[in-house]
């Protein structure tokens, strides 16, 4: 496999960068691992790497062969369950990264930190400039918000039973019951006052989709038909309809009688099918 990294044009400027960035953001940007809290292990027979950047827990997973370009997959939540797809990338000279952004819900804050974690990785780790999101659950939020802020970084998007609008997770303002302790949590990690405030939040994932399709990332979401904790009307459905009507290309992997979970699908073949053609299709 043969992934462009020389010559890929990285573009960050939208509104919803300026907006949002954390005044500390151009200092964390360049910060490296402490260098006591580096640890090497094995993850699924291939070299783990954990470590701290900036306070934050961070997992790098380096596969034996690593593919031309060194591409790379970054799953924003819940590092290692269901990791069929994973693997797979892996095992084709994928790496594997995950930062710890647990509780922040795709907030500004937790994307200033992905931000610096994706510093580290294109700049001293020598990663791939375009990246692989892959969003389980909450994850939606973080893929989609950092896709938003970064739309020249990612090659395409890969999603799993996603939440797409906090309104309908864990807000229960929709078909899904709510979730009052994460609803707090979402609200205190935004800067919420109010309830108000987070229901006519402008840059929920699916109100803030334009930079996604002018940079054209195709995205891949697989989801459970039955699934009454992240309804697929409010969140993949909702994504669905709204990308598709402002020219953007996105596919749905429907799986008959399922709920929220489990997630991924027994055999990936069609999940890394989709991320290594938009790879190849890469600038």
């Amino acid at each position: 496999l043969i992934f462009s990294k020389q010559g890929t044009q990285v573009e960050t400027g939208n509104e919803y960068c300026h907006t949002f960035k954390n005044e500390s953001w151009t200092a964390r940007k360049q910060a490296q691992p402490q260098p006591d809290s580096i640890v090497y292990s094995a993850w699924l027979g291939y070299k783990r790497m954990d470590f701290y950047l900036d306070g934050r827990a961070c997992i790098l997973i380096e596969p034996e062969n690593q593919a031309k370009g060194n591409p790379w997959i970054w799953r924003t939540e819940f590092f290692g369950h269901e990791p069929q797809a994973d693997s797979v990338l892996i095992s084709k000279g994928f790496f594997l990264a995950y930062v710890d952004v647990q509780d922040m819900y795709g907030a500004p804050a937790a994307i200033d930190i992905m931000d610096a974690f994706y510093e580290f990785l294109t700049n001293f780790k020598h990663l791939n400039p375009k990246v692989v999101l892959e969003g389980f659950s909450r994850g939606g939020l973080f893929a989609l918000n950092w896709a938003a802020r970064n739309p020249g970084r990612v090659s395409c998007i890969y999603l799993d039973a996603p939440v797409c609008d906090f309104k309908s997770w864990p807000g229960g303002l929709g078909k899904s019951h709510k979730f009052p302790m994460d609803w707090e949590k979402l609200k205190k990690a935004y800067g919420f006052q109010t309830d108000e405030q987070a229901i006519t939040y402008k840059y929920n994932p699916v109100d803030h989709l334009a930079p996604l399709v002018k940079h054209h990332i195709p995205i891949l979401s697989v989801c459970g038909s039955a699934d009454t904790i992240v309804p697929i009307s409010e969140n993949t459905g909702l994504l669905e309809k709204r990308y598709k009507e402002t020219g953007g290309e996105i596919e749905i992997i429907l799986k008959p009688g399922v709920g929220h979970h489990p997630h991924s699908l027994k055999n990936p073949e069609p999940i890394v099918s989709f991320i290594i053609d938009k790879m190849k299709r890469c600038p």
